[in-house]
């Protein structure tokens, strides 16, 4: 089983660097000298990390196979994953993106949407679904808010706050009535 640990971005500077979008806890562990790491959705199947560098915020890698900035354009949004070594303990309170994506998003018993994605972020991370009417929804996922996952019924059922469902829905002007 295989393991995303980085998303490719943009390149950096013009010797083949790019920056990543970490999806990792241990980074340091993770993206070292001589990683073999394998690439899904880029021009190539699999990447050794010739350095790695924090610019503020932001992980910088080179590739051996990577000379230059054209080269390095090819790879963006390209996923880095890594070969599983041990099965994940199902008693964990820990998902992986994989585990959730295409899960049927419930709420008091009926489908409000689809897992398309989960965002890691420092604080906390997020549960990202498409609704019924095709909008993109962000939900923090933690277990107030994600109360139950049951990948064998291909459900994930949500608790959300008042309102965070309708947030960034658009309400139409009710009609007959002019400015």
């Amino acid at each position: 089983m295989r393991l995303q640990v980085a998303r490719i971005g943009k390149p950096h500077g013009i010797r083949g660097e790019v920056t990543v979008q970490v999806l990792t806890d241990a980074p340091q562990e993770r993206f070292v000298k001589g990683e073999v790491l394998h690439v899904t959705g880029g021009p190539v199947a699999e990447l050794t990390i010739k350095n790695a560098r924090w610019n503020k915020a932001i992980l910088l890698l080179s590739f051996d196979e990577i000379a230059d900035r054209n080269v390095a354009e090819t790879l963006r949004g390209a996923r880095l994953e890594i070969e599983a070594d041990e099965a994940p303990d199902n008693d964990s309170d820990e998902w992986y993106e994989h585990e959730l994506l295409d899960l049927k998003v419930m709420l008091d018993g009926t489908q409000v949407g689809v897992v398309t994605a989960l965002r890691t972020n420092p604080a906390q991370d997020l549960l990202v679904f498409e609704d019924s009417s095709g909008e993109e929804v962000y939900l923090p996922f933690v277990d107030e808010f994600v109360p139950e996952i049951d990948t064998e019924a291909g459900t994930l059922t949500i608790t959300p706050p008042a309102g965070l469902l309708e947030l960034n829905v658009e309400e139409e002007e009710p009609k007959g009535e002019q400015n």
